[in-house]
C-alpha cells in the first residue's frame, strides 16, 4: 500500500507527468483529480484481499492482545486517532482543496502546504532551524531533479521526435492496422516490463513523447491513457527484480526472511496492480468522473 503515494494525489509522478506533456487535458489538476478514484480501487483491493487471506488464515493478521487493548478506554482510543488523522488529513485537504476547487494552482497550493506543514510543526513543537534548513535542503534537492528530468524530457523529445523516431513508432503500431485495444494493450506491456528494471522518471521520459501522440491518434482520452500509464508505472515498485519497494521492505524486515521470500509475498499485490489496471481500462469514468466534475473538461 505505501506505493500509492506515488500515484494519490498530491503526487511527484503527476507533476513531473504534467510538464512532460503541457496539454491541458493532463494539467497536473486533471491529473490529480483522476488519480482519486484509480487509488482508492487498489487500496479497496487490497484491503478485500488482505481481508480475506486474514479471515482464511488468522495468524498472518492477528489483533492485538487485550492486555494491550485495555491500556486505553474507547475515548481515548478515539483521541489519538483523531488527533493522529486530523492534522495530515487537514494538510491534504488543503492542498488538493484549493486545486480542485480551482482557488489556487497547484504551485500556489504547494505554497499553502508548505504553510501549513510549518504550521503543524510548531505546533507540535517540532519545529527547529536545524529542521528548517534540513527541509529547505530536501526540497532545494527534489525540485532540482524534478527540473532536470524536465529539461532531459524536452532534449530527448526534441531530437527523437525530430529524427523521425515518433514517425517510426506509429507507423508500426498504428500503421500495421492492429486494433487500437491491441496497440493500448502492447504499449502498457512495455512500460510494465519497462518498470521491472528502470526508474520511473526515466520511463517517464521516454515512453510519454513516444507513447502520448499514439494515443492521441487512436483517439483515446488523453486524461484516461495518462492515468492508466501512471497507474501501471505505480506497479513498478513492486515488480522483481529491481522493485524499490522490495529493497525498502528487506531492509526493514527480520533477517529470517529473504529477498526470495518477498519476490513470492509481493506477486499477488502485482496481479491486483494489473487487476487495478484492467478495471479502470473498462470503466473509463473511474478516471474521468471527478476531473470532469470539478474542472469541466
Amino acid at each position: 500500500a505505501g506505493t500509492l503515494g506515488i500515484l494519490i494525489p498530491p503526487s511527484i509522478m503527476m507533476v513531473v507527468y504534467g510538464g512532460l506533456t503541457g496539454m491541458k487535458e493532463t494539467s497536473v489538476g486533471n491529473l490529480f483529480a483522476g488519480a482519486i478514484l484509480p487509488g482508492l480501487v487498489l487500496s479497496g483491493l487490497y484491503f478485500l484481499y488482505i481481508y480475506v487471506r486474514c479471515s482464511i488464515n488468522p495468524k498472518l493478521g492477528p489483533p492485538i492482545s487485550r492486555e494491550e487493548a485495555s491500556r486505553w478506554t474507547p475515548l481515548q482510543k478515539v483521541g489519538l486517532t483523531l488527533k493522529s488523522l486530523i492534522p495530515p488529513m487537514a494538510l491534504i485537504l488543503a492542498v488538493m482543496g484549493t486545486i480542485l476547487a480551482g482557488v489556487a494552482t497547484p504551485s500556489e497550493a504547494a505554497a499553502l502546504g508548505a504553510f501549513g506543514a510549518l504550521i503543524l510543526a510548531i505546533f507540535n513543537r517540532k519545529f527547529s532551524m536545524q529542521v528548517l534548513i534540513e527541509s529547505s535542503r530536501a526540497t532545494l534537492s527534489t525540485t532540482a531533479m524534478v527540473m532536470m528530468l524536465f529539461i532531459g524530457g524536452k532534449f530527448f523529445s526534441t531530437v527523437f521526435l525530430s529524427m523521425g523516431g515518433g514517425d517510426v513508432v506509429a507507423d508500426v503500431l498504428v500503421g500495421s492496422g492492429m486494433n487500437r485495444w491491441l496497440v493500448l494493450i502492447i504499449m502498457m506491456g512495455i512500460v510494465f516490463l519497462m518498470g521491472m528494471f528502470i526508474d520511473w522518471a526515466a520511463i517517464l521520459l521516454v515512453t510519454v513523447p513516444i507513447f502520448m501522440p499514439i494515443a492521441m491518434e487512436l483517439e483515446f482520452d488523453p486524461l484516461w491513457f495518462s492515468i492508466l500509464l501512471c497507474v501501471n508505472l505505480q506497479t513498478s515498485f513492486l515488480t522483481p527484480p529491481f522493485g524499490y519497494a522490495l529493497f525498502y521492505f528487506k531492509g526493514v524486515a527480520p533477517p529470517e526472511f529473504t529477498m526470495g521470500h518477498i519476490y513470492r509475498g509481493i506477486i499477488p499485490f502485482v496481479i491486483l496492480q494489473l487487476i487495478g489496471l484492467i478495471i479502470l481500462a473498462v470503466f473509463p469514468g473511474l478516471i474521468t468522473w471527478l476531473p470532469d466534475l470539478f474542472f469541466g473538461r
